[in-house]
């Protein structure tokens, strides 16, 4: 399917690895120019550049940490800068802010000074990033936002309290901009992956609960970061014309 998405420009938060990065390889491939945001690893997301360059694609390494609403602002007028407009966000960054998946943080010790920034950087920042692109979307009068979230924002986690409320979050961001927005010819969805084997996940979660987990799905597996990008593409492209509000589970089943 073309996409047609050549000419667009995306800004794809969090795109040096993971999901983030098969976003901003298979974006870059459907012909967008692509904006690659990382917040400290520079030479991740270079590598990623070089990636797309070498294919033909068109892209740059653009600094953006969550925590820092000035680096956003700067990271989006960056982008207009170099092309002129900006038709594709997709927000995929997550700042741990000092919180660790692995071991599991139990509710009753999951400590104010943990929560707070967790919540602030993985809430605040995507606000802060979706309001930056709106006024260069709404003068377009095109636009399309993809917030990844994942399924704990619908379904809870247990010793997982402070990423299932931030995820929750943004579904009640993404159904209310796609209301206020949707005039302006500007979409905005979710997608809601499982657990993705992404180098963090491997990095973080022992061999036995990755196991676990796959055991739990029907497909009886983990998914790939390349398995949820296709559904992230789709929803960012010109090619959905209809498709808005929308919390879309890419999840093998779970």
């Amino acid at each position: 399917m073309d996409l047609h998405l050549a000419a667009r420009v995306a800004l794809v938060t969090g795109g040096s690895r993971g999901i983030g990065r098969a976003a901003a390889l298979l974006l870059a491939r459907e012909g967008a120019r692509v904006a690659v945001s990382y917040r400290s690893d520079v030479d991740r997301a270079a590598a990623v550049v070089a990636e797309i360059a070498d294919a033909g694609g068109e892209a740059f390494a653009v600094p953006l940490n969550l925590a820092d609403h000035e680096s956003i602002r700067a990271a989006v007028a960056s982008v207009l800068d170099r092309w002129g407009r900006l038709d594709v966000l997709v927000s995929n960054a997550l700042d741990t802010a000092g919180l660790t998946l692995w071991p599991p943080t139990a509710f009753e010790e999951l400590a104010a000074s943990t929560w707070q920034p967790f919540l602030r950087a993985n809430v605040d920042g995507p606000y802060a990033v979706a309001q930056a692109v709106v006024p260069a979307m709404r003068a377009q009068g095109f636009g399309r936002m993809v917030m990844v979230s994942g399924t704990s924002g619908l379904d809870g986690q247990p010793f997982a309290a402070a990423l299932a409320t931030a995820k929750a979050a943004l579904h009640g961001l993404v159904r209310t901009l796609t209301k206020e927005l949707g005039p302006a010819g500007i979409l905005v969805n979710a997608v809601l992956p499982g657990t993705t084997l992404t180098e963090h996940i491997a990095a973080v979660l022992p061999a036995d609960a990755r196991t676990t987990r796959a055991s739990a799905s029907p497909i009886r597996r983990l998914l790939d970061p390349a398995e949820v990008v296709p559904a992230i593409a789709f929803l960012a492209s010109p090619t959905n014309t209809g498709v808005t509000g929308e919390l879309l589970r890419v999840s093998g089943g779970l």
